[in-house]
């Protein structure tokens, strides 16, 4: 059996007691998560998060891309979020790469270089500090006065605030 295919079991046996279809799109809690997609870090169990409550953003980096910003924009204008929570992490894999490097190792297996950005980073917190400040400054996001950045730590699961 194939990985996806029991992932497919999983999720038959989810939708046998599911009992959630009468929630609203607009999430209880009013908050949207940006994380990253790897997978030592899930947002809903680290907050506590249930169906309905966030809505959760995920890419590599948890950074602040255009793609996360059009998320972020649709998710307050549309759907009434008002905080937005920015969770990054220790031995994070955008921390050992370079956007020209990855770029380079695209194009020599594809023959092709992206037209997008890769948005590597070497400082942590520093990352953190620009995500927060790019949401801020967007004029996409309407409500940045309670958006705040985050540490994951991989090892310990500890959360710390980046000011």
């Amino acid at each position: 059996m194939s990985g996806v295919d029991e992932l497919l079991g999983n999720a038959r046996a989810y939708a046998r007691d599911f009992d959630k279809g009468d929630l609203p799109s607009a999430p209880a809690r009013k908050t949207a998560v940006l994380a990253c997609m790897d997978a030592r870090l899930i947002p809903s169990r680290l907050f506590g998060l249930q169906e309905g409550d966030a809505h959760v953003i995920r890419n590599a980096g948890g950074v602040v891309s255009d793609d996360a910003i059009r998320s972020l924009a649709i998710s307050q204008h549309m759907l009434g979020t008002e905080e937005i929570i920015v969770v990054q992490h220790t031995d994070c894999g955008m921390l050992k790469l370079t956007d020209e490097g990855f770029a380079g190792k695209l194009e020599e297996a594809t023959g092709e270089r992206p037209q997008w950005p890769v948005h590597s980073f070497d400082d942590l917190d520093e990352n953190v500090r620009e995500s927060v400040r790019r949401i801020k400054e967007s004029p996409f996001i309407p409500r940045t006065d309670r958006v705040r950045g985050f540490v994951y730590d991989v090892e310990t699961g500890e959360l710390r605030e980046v000011t």
